[in-house]
């Protein structure tokens, strides 16, 4: 959960609070071996977790209520920038998929290759997240593309309040698509809710097959898993029906489609799945104009 992980100002100011500068010693006494100090962590013949706590997490110094308070502070805010989100975009009749994945799973080829015939079919927009660098949205634009650059810093994802400002800048008409690349990552962008109408988790063949059971979260609230990489099946070890078995364990509702960004195989299944998504919202929909009214962010 990013909201404990450090990534976030709520955690290091409560740090910041609640530990003061000469708590630790030289001798490091907190690294004792008689463990007098209470923790949230299990112990048994396999390992330590710190995951069974009402809070999910473990972070040295807190309560689990204090993680359950912080957590729910900070993804309540967020949700609330989430919702601006999404009735913007659909008074806007804008479809907005956000992407998921492990760094290198193939993101921004897939989104490229994707791209290259989609954008004849419907206006569509990227927005891009990473750390640093504008490398991946300079490779949309380079297909003629619009795209945004996000910098999330030490940010392990993306929020709503980033993706909120993004959207000011973004101009599609009607029937328009919203692509945003999230950071790579399968753990924080679970929890926050950027305004999407869908996350799509990709997995490639070069990882291990039990991703989704060990990234359980992120599968959980996908719609669709996107097998990547499928041109490289006869030279990996990699069960695709493993894979999926896991997935579905998990979330039984996920959809599923395998494809190779590389040869072309499934990408029209991918494309068709938007393009049928996108109608959908625009059947149900009643655009309205992009005033000042309408940007809800300072």
């Amino acid at each position: 959960m990013c909201t404990v992980c450090g990534c976030d100002p709520a955690i290091n100011n409560e740090h910041s609070n609640n530990v003061s500068s000469n708590e630790f010693t030289s001798e490091h006494e907190h690294h004792n071996h008689n463990h007098n100090h209470n923790h949230n962590h299990h112990h048994n013949n396999q390992g330590l977790h710190y995951g069974q706590g009402e809070a999910g997490a473990t972070v040295a110094g807190f309560s689990q209520n204090k993680l359950v308070q912080i957590e729910r502070n900070i993804l309540s805010k967020n949700n609330g920038y989430a919702e601006n989100n999404r009735q913007w975009l659909d008074s806007n009749c804008l479809l907005a998929l956000n992407l998921v994945s492990s760094p290198g799973a193939g993101k921004t080829t897939l989104l490229v290759e994707t791209l290259k015939s989609l954008k004849h079919q419907i206006p569509v927009t990227v927005i891009e997240g990473d750390q640093q660098t504008d490398n991946d949205a300079d490779r949309i634009r380079q297909i003629d593309v619009p795209a945004i650059q996000i910098n999330t810093g030490k940010g392990c994802h993306l929020d709503a309040h980033m993706i909120g400002h993004a959207l000011q800048e973004v101009t599609l008409p009607a029937g328009g698509v919203v692509l945003i690349e999230n950071v790579g990552n399968l753990v924080c962008p679970a929890a926050f809710d950027l305004g999407e109408a869908s996350k799509v988790v990709i997995l490639s063949v070069t990882e291990g097959e039990d991703k989704p059971i060990k990234y359980p979260d992120m599968f959980a609230v996908a719609d669709l898993l996107i097998v990547s990489k499928i041109d490289l099946l006869p030279h990996v070890d990699f069960d695709v029906d493993q894979a999926v078995e896991y997935a579905r364990c998990v979330n039984p509702d996920i959809e599923v489609l395998k494809l190779s960004a590389k040869t072309g195989e499934g990408l029209q299944i991918w494309k068709n799945w938007i393009i049928d998504r996108t109608e959908s919202l625009t059947a149900q929909s009643t655009p309205v104009s992009v005033t000042e009214d309408t940007k809800y962010y300072a």
